[in-house]
């Protein structure tokens, strides 16, 4: 099934000729990139935009990744954090974001002659909720992960066969992701909660969350991981470098891990009125 999928996405960069990625660096647009370098060549480029609402890291990250698979990288800085709809944090912030986003490869792709501005969203992005891919296809975007049908499974499945050695890289959106909806987000507060990542990270726990509400910190792990985490790390040395950075509270979520887990607070009449 990979292999057939893996064909359909190179025919789709065979009828475009030319096309410009939306590239992250997270496991799906490193593969777009891989696949539209594959068929295209030079004729391909990544883009990435930067913000405060990107790690550091993850830029890092990206920048390794385009040069190993050899694609043309370029950086932009998008604005967003002047959006007082995107800093306000409603529920469709994400509709904001990638608003910022493509009204800014769009134009950049039309003066270097690409006709196509190419995103990562794979086949189950579609089935959570996400105003971004919204705002994305507003503008002409195209998602070839999800034109083919692409899970995330069989995202890092065709990852793994290519080679690339980042196919179990841990999902990364965006900081403001670690926000509750209306809580509002400054560049302060993501430098914070950031950093308070990075912090645990470097201790060895890759695949995680530091949710941030107002003064407190939750730390999601995987569930399997928290018991390990209790019993393995100094929590007085966790609960003072929290503090240190900015939080007064600092907290384990029990239930562990969940992506998608703030989208709880949804119901339809919210999400009515955040596509309004």
């Amino acid at each position: 099934m990979g292999s057939e999928k893996l064909e359909q996405l190179k025919t789709i960069f065979v009828q475009m000729e030319r096309a410009l990625i939306a590239y992250s660096g997270g496991v799906d647009s490193t593969l777009v990139a891989k696949i539209a370098y594959d068929v295209l060549g030079n004729k391909a480029l990544a883009v990435t935009a930067v913000s405060p609402s990107l790690l550091p890291e993850e830029l890092e990250d990206a920048k390794i990744q385009a040069a190993t698979i050899g694609i043309p990288h370029q950086i932009v800085e998008t604005q967003e954090m002047e959006n007082p709809n995107y800093t306000s944090n409603p529920v469709n912030r994400c509709y904001f974001c990638k608003s910022e986003l493509h009204d800014t490869l769009k134009p950049l792709a039309k003066k270097l002659g690409y006709p196509y501005v190419v995103d990562g969203v794979n086949a189950d992005d579609l089935k959570d909720y996400r105003p971004g891919i919204q705002a994305a296809k507003e503008r002409g975007a195209r998602s070839p992960l999800a034109e083919v049908g692409v899970s995330k499974l069989e995202v890092r499945q065709i990852s793994q066969s290519l080679g690339l050695d980042w196919w179990d890289k841990p999902a990364q959106p965006c900081l403001s992701s670690r926000f509750p909806y209306g809580e509002e987000i400054t560049v302060a507060k993501l430098q914070r909660v950031g950093r308070a990542e990075i912090y645990l990270r470097k201790l060895g726990w890759e695949n995680l969350r530091v949710r941030s509400q107002e003064d407190t910190a939750r730390i999601e792990l995987p569930p399997e991981k928290i018991k390990d985490f209790i019993l393995s790390i100094d929590l007085d040395l966790v609960v003072s470098t929290f503090q240190e950075l900015g939080f007064i509270y600092v907290t384990l979520d029990l239930e562990g891990y969940r992506s998608g887990k703030l989208n709880r607070v949804l119901n339809k009449e919210s999400l009515v009125m955040g596509n309004g």
